[in-house]
């Protein structure tokens, strides 16, 4: 076989073979994965209860003179769901978008969301945290023994309930220790966030944290973990399960503890944060702010809706995870609130986008597509040079050259420009796996929800059926009979995985090849009224 049509034919395979790697992997590896390793957790937590029912204690490092952490033990209740019991609540703060509970100690016990959209399976508004995590706004001190009264000792609120739906109100929470007071002043917003500020009396240390990620949706689609930037913009995520030893970053504007759809997010523009972070039994990231004797800053638990962290901050906007194709993606993301604010409905928004992506891609397309129909003219003559030069593979080669550059062939343009799509490929599908915008976003009729899948699996069935006719019409030059049964198959695999994808993605992957027929229909009449001519 000629050496570049071979080369040709195996890019093409690759390219494929990289789409359905990436939709396997993550639906046969990294699902199981995420499976065995909460199943292992809860199986920690349980050995936890009936060894020690009250506490579970873990130490800290100690401190050094930069004020790294030092000696810290923690207490964790012992419960398994999101329920919290009453009598562990000292305040209950009620915004226009969420309700928030604090606990005896201080800390964030719960945020219930409260928009009609946010429900969970069984019809219940959306909580974030499970009741046994490291919960937001808990602070540890320096000090071993402060450290260890102070997980006993309980706050006093200054108001048991807080009405914030209209205006911002004022929540102060102070613990009086032996040897110090610890005073939490926050202000909770109509919007949900907060601004906080925690001080300690006789200048002792501590550190504040923001808890383990929210616990809503953590799956195989997304990532889930901690990112956060820094003062000179640059932004580091950790996936849960990647930490293996303690790490300390300054210089930090915000930190976020993340799973697919919601974030538990600290900031402060003005003065920056110094972080340690720190791994948990399942090496998943948690992050603990050193704060001195005292600090500010301010906090928001909640859905990672795009509009919402943009009226906090412009950079807040970062707290959504795109992955590798960022780059990409968020401008992407950026034209597609554009589109969806004159549309004013995401399914078809997700129409116009892909129909704009493949006009601005046509170009790429419109060469690879002619270069495939110039490919399939020339097969037989391709074939001839192959058969009467089989045992002189230079000048196969040399006449395969000459015959390409006489017709205008190339024999790599069937595939590259499918290879420089592949970019765009993951960053509309990370945009779309990301965009919390589309829980529950109805399109037409039976898709009530774009962010879950079909449940009728309609768009999947008619993805997979565009995908077979492409193949019918795309003029083919394989001669190797494993090559196209490989593609033959390409389609029915693809429908498989497609079936529990969230629609809005496979909407999108339906509409593509819509088009890519239309176009591939064009480019092919054309050239059967150009042989027409010529005969």
């Amino acid at each position: 076989m000629n050496q570049n049509n071979g080369m040709q034919k195996r890019m093409l395979i690759m390219t494929l073979v990289v789409f359905v790697f990436f939709i396997a992997y993550e639906f046969l590896v990294l699902k199981p994965q995420q499976e065995a390793k909460a199943a292992l957790v809860k199986q920690e937590q349980e050995q936890k209860q009936n060894s020690a029912p009250d506490v579970d204690t873990t130490q800290m490092v100690e401190s050094d003179v930069n004020g790294n952490p030092i000696n810290m033990s923690k207490s964790v209740d012992a419960l398994s769901s999101k329920a919290i019991a009453d009598k562990q609540i000292v305040s209950v703060i009620k915004t226009d978008k969420n309700i928030i509970e604090i606990d005896t100690l201080g800390r964030v016990a719960q945020v219930t969301l409260l928009e009609e959209k946010y429900k969970d399976e069984n019809g219940n508004q959306i909580k974030l945290f499970e009741a046994n995590q490291l919960r937001p706004l808990e602070v540890r001190f320096a000090d071993k023994n402060i450290n260890t009264e102070a997980f006993n000792a309980p706050v006093i609120a200054s108001s048991s309930n807080i009405d914030a739906t209209t205006s911002k109100q004022v929540l102060t929470l102070t613990q009086t220790l032996s040897d110090t007071v610890l005073t939490k002043t926050l202000t909770f917003y109509p919007d949900g966030h907060y601004d906080l500020s925690v001080s300690a009396t006789n200048d002792k240390q501590f550190f504040i944290t923001n808890g383990f990620r929210p616990n809503v949706l953590a799956d195989m689609y997304a990532l889930h973990g901690l990112i956060t930037k820094l003062n000179d913009n640059t932004l580091t995520t950790i996936e849960d399960g990647d930490l293996s030893k303690n790490e300390n970053i300054t210089g930090v504007k915000f930190v976020s503890n993340f799973d697919r759809y919601y974030a538990t997010v600290i900031y402060n523009f003005e003065k920056s944060l110094s972080i340690t972070l720190m791994p948990d039994l399942s090496s998943n990231p948690q992050a603990f702010i050193h704060a001195g004797s005292s600090i500010n800053f301010s906090g928001f638990m909640g859905p990672k809706n795009f509009k919402d962290l943009l009226a906090l901050n412009k950079e807040l906007t970062d707290v959504i995870e795109y992955g590798w194709f960022t780059f990409i993606a968020k401008p992407m993301f950026v034209l597609l609130q554009y589109i969806q604010s004159y549309v004013g409905n995401w399914g078809w928004t997700i129409v116009i986008l892909t129909i704009l992506i493949k006009l601005v891609l046509y170009p790429l397309s419109y060469k690879g597509m002619v270069s495939m129909n110039k490919l399939k003219e020339l097969a037989p003559k391709m074939k001839e040079i192959q058969l009467k030069y089989k045992d002189d593979k230079q000048k196969q080669s040399m006449h395969m050259m000459e015959l390409y550059k006489k017709h205008g062939a190339n024999p790599m343009g069937g595939c590259l420009p499918l290879i420089l799509q592949i970019p765009v490929f993951f960053a509309i599908y990370r945009v779309l796996i990301n965009a919390i915008e589309l829980k529950g976003a109805e399109w037409i009729l039976w898709v009530q929800d774009l962010a879950e899948m079909d449940p009728y699996f309609v768009l999947p069935i008619l993805m997979g059926a565009t995908m077979y006719i492409q193949q019918k019409i795309t003029p083919n030059t394989m001669q190797d009979e494993m090559q196209r049964k490989i593609f033959q198959f390409l389609p029915v695999i693809f429908t498989f995985f497609f079936l529990w994808f969230p629609a809005g993605l496979t909407l999108y992957w339906f509409i593509n090849n819509l088009f890519t027929i239309g176009q591939q229909y064009y480019i092919n009449k054309l050239f059967d009224k150009k042989r027409a001519e010529k005969n």
